[in-house]
């Protein structure tokens, strides 16, 4: 006992003596400070933080902490509680040969569930004939996660990460959804054996719907190849259509009770009557349709009247799929190969009617006068010879059509040969040596101008002050001379177009919409779509005749460009930003003007050189109001024709009602 009491004696002198050394370190510590720079202080005051910070960090007595340990994750087959539970199933297709796929799925996971003890099967969800590469049109599974939602669901399984989507983003967040609501929700895909509601199953889970995804991709890249190489070889689908029947060859054969309803929608629609009015005639007379149904509809018969297939061709690849993923369907407007075979098979209706169906359907517009069909009108005489009128909402004639049109007003190639425009004579006064400078470089405000864009035309103020009292113009077009003429017209005109408007007590321009027109003009000129055309106007009288004429070979072409500001030109293709970004990349809109190449450095040219458009009187006859006919050849039916098929169809009308 004494010999410990020493020990602890001696223990205790040892801890004095190491406080006292202590507390005479921290005086000469203090001392030391403050003869210290203020960097060595910084250095000192660093220290006793990191000091502070391991002591805090050493922890306490664990023997004062209250353990409560975290909820056990559950192993799936090992638990033995209560679960609702149900399973998924898919198929890609509605063939009858994945039929047995489908069945033998449902079945499977009808016995699975039932055998694993304290599970209960809530349902079956089951999509048929869908694809897994989009939820769209998924019914089944959409409906699967709103009962989840609801809490009626605590498990999922299904067979394979492929069944349950093959988008490697749908899939990941519809898992995490799933895994998110309370309580949460897993799913078990049986064949890769992942649970989602581990640790580790995301992971995997993302490799394996990757790789389901790029399956998905081969897949509809070999099935594209697959069309493209049929197409070419003029092995074409052969879908389900109304009036034919599908022959042991695979070939369309008339069906005779059913042609008799394409043939009446064809002749009722040249006669006048509205789509939706002949929809109802054929419910009334309880027509069918290929599925069976009597009720028909607008757009069921349209695209009954736009189907190529009635007058015996076929064109492959109207529409198309650009992207596997979302499944939308796009018109194909010369994005993908296109093949097309006339007299394919035995036609319903004769080429010229479904043609005349296919023009009336683009003038829909054009109807609203009562001329249910538009034709080219051509002068065929005088200073306007070869000039087709114009109608603005027409779009059923392309710019071969208006070729075709100005060419037969001239008698043969010579005759169009020899409409060049010709130069002005001179007055007498020695022009030599003069350049002639282009009204192109100066201002149109005070000269007339018209300026035509994809889908408008305005003429500017000044040509409306050129036709004073005129209330209604006609537009005229010749495209040998690439040019076009605009001459006053009465109200009643078929193509008659509203000149200006008065405002204010004067005549203001009144823009022009002209898409029908513009569009077959852009594509005959090889015009660019992004861009305006300004042309000069000159402006002819005689006696009481007057006409503003527009040379369309020399234009001006407006464009519209977006640039940074502060960089100079030569960058302006570089530094086109989105207009959007407003913040950062301060932009501006400018209006550019542009010449052709050849006008480079160019102030003017001779006069001997100098073509100026002016019109000169053919046989002394101006007759610029000269009436135009219609072209001949080209009419879109025939009123013979027309009179013909009403008494057919007032037949057919007859027939059936008899059979109702």
């Amino acid at each position: 006992m004494d010999s410990q009491k020493e020990l602890y004696k001696m223990q205790r002198k040892k801890q004095e003596s190491r406080h006292i050394e202590k507390e005479m370190h921290g005086i000469g510590t203090w001392r030391g400070v403050q003869q210290m720079t203020e960097k060595e202080r910084y250095a000192v005051s660093q220290e006793e933080r990191k000091e502070k910070i391991r002591a805090r960090y050493k922890g306490v007595d664990r023997s004062e902490l209250e353990f409560i340990p975290a909820k056990q994750k559950e192993k799936l087959f090992e638990d033995t509680g209560t679960k609702r539970v149900c399973a998924y199933c898919r198929v890609s297709t509605d063939d009858i040969n994945q039929t047995s796929s489908y069945e033998l799925q449902k079945n499977h996971y009808e016995d699975m569930i039932k055998e694993h003890q304290g599970w209960e099967l809530v349902g079956i969800y089951a999509d048929e004939g869908i694809s897994g590469t989009s939820l769209q049109h998924r019914d089944e599974f959409n409906q699967m996660i709103e009962d989840c939602k609801a809490g009626k669901i605590d498990l999922i399984v299904t067979k394979s990460v492929s069944r349950f989507a093959r988008n490697i983003v749908d899939c990941i967040a519809k898992v995490r959804e799933l895994a998110n609501m309370r309580p949460q929700v897993g799913v078990f895909f049986e064949t890769e054996h992942i649970y989602t509601l581990d640790n580790t199953s995301e992971m995997m889970l993302a490799v394996l719907s990757a790789a389901a995804q790029e399956e998905s991709h081969t897949k509809s890249e070999i099935m594209n190849i697959s069309i493209e190489q049929r197409f070419s070889r003029g092995i074409f689908l052969t879908p389900k259509l109304l009036g034919y029947d599908i022959g042991e060859d695979g070939n369309l054969v008339i069906n005779e009770e059913e042609a008799e309803t394409v043939r009446l929608c064809y002749y009722l629609f040249l006669n006048g009557f509205p789509t939706a009015e002949i929809a109802d005639i054929l419910t009334q007379l309880k027509r069918k349709t290929k599925p069976g149904n009597t009720k028909w509809s607008s757009s069921s018969i349209v695209s009954l009247l736009r189907n190529e297939r009635y007058c015996g061709d076929v064109l492959s690849r109207k529409t198309f799929t650009p992207n596997y993923l979302d499944h939308k369907v796009k018109k194909n407007r010369h994005d993908r190969n296109q093949y097309r075979q006339s007299d394919h098979h035995e036609a319903i209706v004769d080429r010229d009617i479904y043609n005349a169906a296919q023009k009336m359907l683009t003038a829909t517009r054009y109807a609203k006068k009562g001329f249910p069909f538009p034709n080219l009108k051509v002068v065929d005489e005088g200073a306007l010879k070869g000039f087709v009128s114009v109608n603005r909402s027409w779009t059923g004639f392309t710019g071969e059509d208006y070729e075709k049109a100005s060419q037969s007003a001239y008698s043969d190639q010579t005759d169009i040969n020899n409409t060049e425009k010709e130069e002005r004579k001179d007055s007498g006064f020695d022009l030599s040596g003069y350049e002639i400078v282009r009204a192109q470089f100066f201002s149109t405000r005070l000269n007339p101008a018209m300026t035509i864009s994809e889908g408008k035309v305005t003429f500017n103020t000044a040509c409306l002050k050129k036709f004073e009292n005129v209330e209604y113009v006609e537009i005229l077009f010749n495209s040998v001379e690439k040019c076009i003429a605009v001459r006053p017209c009465d109200k009643d005109d078929i193509n008659a177009v509203k000149w200006g408007t008065i405002r204010n007590g004067k005549w203001a321009v009144l823009p022009k919409s002209c898409k029908g027109f513009s569009e077959s003009l852009f594509d005959l000129m090889n015009w660019n779509d992004e861009c305006k055309y300004r042309f000069r106007g000159q402006y002819s009288k005689e006696n009481n005749e007057q006409i503003l004429l527009f040379d369309l070979e020399e234009p001006e072409v407006i464009k519209h460009e977006i640039i940074q500001e502060g960089l100079s030109d030569k960058n302006t293709s570089e530094c086109l930003k989105d207009t959007t970004d407003k913040s950062e990349n301060k932009t501006k809109k400018i209006v550019r003007t542009l010449f052709p190449k050849q006008w480079k450095n160019h102030f003017g040219c001779r006069t001997e050189e100098v073509v100026l458009l002016h019109r000169v009187k053919y046989c002394g006859n101006w007759d610029v109001l000269r009436p135009a006919k219609i072209v001949e050849g080209m009419e879109v039916i025939s009123e013979n024709l027309l009179k013909k098929l009403d008494n057919e169809a007032q037949n057919m009308i007859e027939k059936m009602r008899c059979a109702v």
